[in-house]
């Protein structure tokens, strides 16, 4: 797969080929691999300096995966990943845990991810103690000063995770996130989990933060509304396997691969007239197991428009726009 989804000068991730796939083993005593989950599959993109860059998809499409291999929380099975040109999959032990200062990630679950025996001063103050960045007066000054930062109360250090909502912990999550001054942050579904009335206000942050500290997101979700209101590209993902990468407005008003197509058919539209008159795209069928996906292109099971070609040969990963403004799609109709 070709990657070359933005000018090399400004690119700070750089991911060729990433596959991750997890081993199904058979036996109690004598362990023997069966079979793989094919969870990514050779995904190739780009995401430059100071970009959010989108990743939608089903569940189990393989989204939460790719940014944890990115970060290597899980080691890729293959691939590369490189960030400001340094290979990431070579990286072991104090390397690898001194880059993580440059990236970090806010999880989906906000009750989960927050260690409930711990002090809101402590889960903030932690990454300061373990990347050895402040200790004592001067870490509690800054542990208040990034709860400030994240619209909460400087004086809530002593608090413990259960005192707050959802909205409230996911913002304790994104301080914790910010505390090494990281560049890179993978938010990984991160309104998800929260109300509707509380989402909104937590995109908003992500991109005040955005532009005040230069951030640079990969945003994984599957609302395509919240998407596309805060990526710059977006890029749409079935079973393990990227199908479609442009910009957002690109993508929604001239989408070219059938599953993208289906999925903003189902999005809906606030107008009733256009609403009514509008053909949805529904699939049939469920998705594959990535245990064992099918030959060729892994949509043609449910893509509506299918053709022989399509259980032959997986379609190839193209640039269907201009340089400038790339338009990158797999399917065997283009």
């Amino acid at each position: 797969m070709s990657s070359n989804n933005g000018s090399k000068k400004d690119v700070l991730l750089e991911v060729k080929g990433l596959k991750m796939y997890f081993p199904i083993t058979k036996g109690i005593i004598i362990q023997k691999k069966i079979a793989d989950v094919k969870a990514v599959d050779g995904i190739s993109f780009n995401i430059k300096h100071g970009e959010t860059l989108g990743l939608v998809g089903e569940s189990g499409c393989g989204k939460s995966t790719t940014g944890r291999a990115i970060l290597q929380l899980y080691r890729p099975t293959a691939g590369s990943v490189r960030f400001e040109g340094k290979e990431l999959t070579e990286m072991k032990g104090e390397t690898l845990r001194r880059q993580r200062r440059e990236m970090q990630m806010i999880f989906q679950d906000p009750y989960a991810s927050l260690n409930p025996r711990l002090t809101v001063g402590n889960i903030v103050g932690e990454p300061l103690e373990v990347h050895k960045l402040a200790s004592g007066k001067e870490r509690q000054e800054r542990v208040q000063e990034l709860l400030k930062l994240v619209g909460l109360n400087p004086y809530f250090v002593n608090r413990y995770p259960h005192e707050f909502s959802g909205g409230q912990r996911q913002r304790i999550g994104i301080a914790r996130s910010l505390a090494v001054n990281p560049k890179f942050i993978v938010a990984d579904e991160p309104i998800s989990a929260l109300d509707v009335s509380i989402q909104a206000q937590i995109v908003n942050l992500l991109e005040d933060l955005q532009a005040n500290l230069g951030l640079t997101y990969l945003f994984i979700a599957h609302d395509l509304s919240m998407v596309r209101h805060i990526s710059d590209r977006i890029a749409v993902m079935y079973l393990g396997k990227l199908v479609e990468l442009t910009d957002h407005i690109t993508l929604y008003e001239d989408p070219l691969h059938p599953y993208t197509q289906a999925l903003l058919s189902a999005v809906p539209i606030p107008d009733p007239y256009i609403e009514e008159k509008r053909q949805r795209i529904v699939l049939e069928g469920d998705v594959p197991s990535p245990t064992n996906p099918p030959s060729g292109c892994n949509f043609r099971t449910r893509c509506p428009r299918v053709m022989d070609i399509c259980a032959e040969k997986d379609p190839e990963w193209k640039n269907m726009g201009t340089p400038e403004n790339e338009h990158w799609v797999a399917c065997h109709l283009y």
